[in-house]
């Protein structure tokens, strides 16, 4: 796992920042999730309040990152098993600008089915305070983070499972 300055120095200073009263200062369990916004893959602007409703499963990586890759799987698997119950997941792209066709041979080549949001200037990082790729969070239909990963997830992670168990059923 790749650890970013940016993200971290966001994590550090947070606190102590003129930050915008629609930000949230605290990302952890239970608490509503910043007011994301970025741009899809097609380049429509996207946005997770448009999400409500759904259960999501927000996944930040980058082309480069090796963790990624051997994430991929399981990530193709949990939605395959829960999107017709609901459960929505979106990678959101930490690559660079300008990468967009790499972006998608990347998918083609590890068979991402899911939607993908663009954020080459990392802004999912400063607001969810993201301190390396990949990291994963799952959020409900309501907009409440109710688990969260950095580095990447193994198959049969129980802890997941149960969250988006949960997540759904409520």
């Amino acid at each position: 796992m790749r650890f970013r300055t940016l993200g971290a120095i966001a994590a550090l200073s947070i606190g102590c920042s003129g930050r915008d009263e629609n930000e949230t200062a605290v990302v952890d369990i239970g608490v509503p999730v910043p007011a994301y916004t970025g741009v899809s893959l097609a380049g429509d602007s996207v946005a997770l309040a448009d999400q409500r409703g759904k259960v999501v499963l927000l996944n930040v990586w980058a082309t480069w990152c090796h963790p990624c890759r051997d994430e991929i799987p399981e990530l193709r698997a949990l939605h395959d098993r829960y999107r017709s119950r609901g459960l929505e997941l979106i990678g959101v792209s930490v690559d660079a600008q300008g990468n967009e066709d790499g972006i998608r041979e990347f998918m083609k080549e590890f068979q991402m089915a899911y939607p993908i949001w663009l954020d080459p200037d990392e802004r999912v990082s400063t607001q969810f305070l993201v301190i390396g790729v990949p990291a994963t969070f799952l959020i409900d239909r309501s907009g409440i983070l109710r688990w969260r990963k950095t580095g990447p997830i193994q198959p049969g992670d129980t802890s997941l499972t149960i969250a988006i168990e949960r997540a759904l059923g409520s």
